[in-house]
């Protein structure tokens, strides 16, 4: 399994306008091929911090997922609400396994 912690630090008066984008790009995510989890997580003690945590069954899928249309428009929407570059970590899940 194919996964990538995405890292993002959003600007405060921002992250109520975040959280929405996030949630539409998620939306259609679970539904791409090869999909296994796409979870948001916020940061309890610092709410403009969040992780998202992607998982797909392979990279080619991962791949895939950066060449959708609701993944552009999420990454165009949500850039200026940054307040330092998001910075993605891949990983490889060993438990689930998946495929």
């Amino acid at each position: 399994m194919h996964v990538t912690l995405v890292h993002v630090v959003v600007k405060p008066e921002c992250v109520d306008a975040f959280i929405a984008a996030t949630r539409t790009n998620h939306e259609a995510s679970v539904r791409e091929p090869g999909n296994r989890r796409f979870d948001v997580l916020q940061s309890p003690d610092d709410p403009g911090r969040f992780i998202l945590y992607e998982a797909y069954a392979r990279a080619e899928d991962a791949a895939a997922h950066q060449q959708t249309a609701h993944y552009a428009q999420w990454r165009d929407t949500v850039a200026p609400m940054m307040a330092a570059p998001r910075q993605g970590v891949p990983m490889r899940g060993l438990f689930p396994s998946g495929g």
